[in-house]
């Protein structure tokens, strides 16, 4: 009796089990959209696309019955893509002046220890951005040990991207600025230390290895050769694929000949059939990266090239970090900077530079079927995480990629990199619903990405404005950063339209609406073009920001003071209050 009735309870609580998926499943139909099948290059309209329990379930081109209690979503005039995927970033960089202590030294003004801890802390902002932008995958190929924390802090968080990692760069050089407790770069000169360190990172679970294969002039890519392979080798037993950083066209081949997976860069000198033919028999995938570089040049220069995207959507405090130079106290060192930066940028901007060596490697191997996946190497000085996606597309499309072409490698290909992509990575049944719905066709114009209605990840529907809410804080810094880099409309845009600007101790406002602002702030960042507030201290209470101001770069070469009240609401700074010692016209 006791055996019989425990058979009768195993079998219900089985049956109940199996059962429970379908009895409490999310579901969610997107009805009579147009959806991008980027495996085939077609806009699909008309179309329904079901979603259950995180997978697409259907897939159709005419309108089917949505299940009881799910949830509808009317596409009519919108567009349904694969979610984008940025296939190289760091998350150990922030993308400011003070990301890189190997590239410029900003220890005077914020030792890097701060640096790293502030990024860190950073991590849910940052995927917070990424996702707002439409993107629901991103590849960190290489940092510290940390992260992996982040890995597992964020695994289920339905306001983060999938996070696929590594650990610490194996390398054939490790500067000496990283040189520290978790360094994200490590030297490693025999093949026993590169396989200990593999299986190290095993331990954690990684996406894939990356190697840094740096060959400086008088060596040799073969001298590296053995590291690799054993790195190769070590990573194999784990089931990781092997993903390097060659730049030069020897180290690139070596690298594929020794099992590479994936190339994280362009190679910066012609191609040629062989490497071509290297990596389609090998089925490698390369990513370009074709900005990373001349942002570390255009900041350094004081050519920072932001656009309204940027201001609004990326970090705002590491936007405002690229005038910094403007403070640093060794003036001998910024001026080098700048002045080797601008020619630099010079060089770039003619014809036969390495940045048109990488354009046309790009569209080579694109014609020649290659596997391209986008990456911005977001993180680096100058190269903003999120929002410098779209200046990398638009660097493949000035290279030749056709939008379809592009689209893909901001979707499905990626996914070929982890041996994925019958996972993920298109709209397709049984793949992981990582969707994105746009209020414009990106086939059309890759502008139309920019116009994000909902995001879905796995499922799980995301409001994208409910996802970086403007604090009063955050719209100061906008309109701060903006005053800075002389951009009237960016500087416009956190104020409402009928906003007040009074002088302390005057009662009744001096100026009136934001359009009687543009001619006096346009007029005042032509005058004085080297203009910078920094922040001395700042205090927020409410809806309410006070902060103490000192702005250099007058044509006097004087410094002055002020103090600035912003009073927020309903998303804009609806009222300003300045005060200042100095007869200076610097509102």
């Amino acid at each position: 009796m006791y055996t019989h009735t425990m058979k009768r309870l195993t079998l219900l609580v089985l049956l109940t089990w199996a059962c429970m998926p379908r009895l409490m499943a999310q579901v969610t139909v997107f009805e009579a959209v147009t959806y991008l099948d980027v495996e085939k290059g077609k806009a699909i309209a008309g179309a329904t696309v079901v979603v259950e329990d995180g997978i697409i379930t259907k897939v159709s081109r005419r309108s089917v019955q949505a299940p009881e209690g799910a949830t509808v979503i009317d596409g009519t005039g919108k567009f349904l893509i694969p979610g984008l995927v940025d296939s190289h970033i760091h998350m150990f960089q922030s993308g400011g002046l003070y990301a890189r202590p190997d590239a410029i030294d900003m220890s005077p003004l914020k030792p890097y220890e701060e640096e790293i801890a502030w990024v860190r802390a950073q991590a849910d902002d940052l995927f917070r951005r990424y996702m707002r932008q439409g993107i629901t995958t991103v590849m960190d190929v290489g940092g510290p040990f940390t992260n992996f924390d982040i890995k597992d802090e964020f695994e289920d968080v339905a306001t983060a991207p999938f996070y696929l990692t590594t650990g610490p760069l194996i390398s054939s050089y490790q500067p000496q600025a990283f040189e520290i407790e978790d360094p994200p770069i490590m030297l490693i000169q025999t093949p026993d230390a590169a396989r200990e360190l593999v299986s190290r990172q095993a331990e954690r679970n990684p996406d894939f290895i990356k190697i840094w294969y740096i060959v400086f002039p008088g060596s040799s890519a073969e001298a590296y050769l053995p590291v690799v392979e054993a790195t190769m080798d070590e990573a194999s037993k784990h089931g990781l694929p092997l993903a390097v950083h060659a730049t030069g066209l020897a180290e690139a081949k070596l690298a594929v000949k020794a099992g590479a997976k994936y190339l994280v860069h362009s190679v910066r000198e012609p191609i040629d059939q062989e490497f071509i033919d290297l990596l389609l028999e090998n089925e490698v995938v390369l990513d370009p990266t074709l900005i990373v570089s001349r942002k570390y040049s255009e900041t350094f220069a004081q050519a920072t090239d932001l656009t309204l995207t940027d201001f609004v959507w990326a970090n705002p405090y590491t936007v405002g970090s690229f005038k910094d130079l403007r403070i640093h106290p060794d003036t001998a060192m910024v001026n080098q900077y700048r002045t080797g930066s601008e020619a630099r940028l010079i060089q770039l901007d003619k014809e036969g530079s390495a940045e048109d060596i990488e354009a046309e490697n790009l569209k080579k191997l694109m014609d020649a079927g290659v596997m391209i996946a986008t990456g911005t190497d977001a993180g680096n000085i100058g190269t903003l995480h999120a929002t410098s996606y779209y200046q990398e597309l638009a660097a493949m499309q000035a290279s030749g990629l056709d939008n379809w072409q592009i689209l893909k490698a901001s979707t499905l290909t990626p996914a070929e990199i982890v041996s994925q992509a019958h996972l993920w990575g298109s709209i397709a049944e049984g793949k992981r619903a990582d969707l994105v719905l746009l209020e414009a066709n990106p086939s059309d114009d890759l502008e139309a990405l920019k116009q994000v209605d909902l995001v879905m990840k796995a499922g799980t529907l995301v409001d994208p404005d409910t996802l970086l809410p403007d604090t009063p804080e955050v719209l100061a810094q906008r309109q701060l950063n903006a005053y800075n880099e002389g951009d009237i409309d960016a500087f416009l845009e956190p104020y409402s339209d009928t906003v007040k600007i009074f002088r302390i101790p005057g009662s009744e406002p001096y100026m009136v609406g934001k359009e009687n602002m543009r001619p006096r702030y346009a007029n005042l960042f032509e005058r004085i073009p080297e203009l910078h507030c920094e922040v001395v201290e700042r205090m927020v209470v409410g809806n309410t920001v006070v902060d103490q101001e000192r702005l250099t770069g007058l044509p006097d070469g004087n410094v002055a003071h002020a103090i600035a009240i912003y009073k927020v609401a309903n998303g804009k700074i609806v009222e300003v209050h300045f005060w200042s010692p100095e007869p200076y016209d610097i509102e």
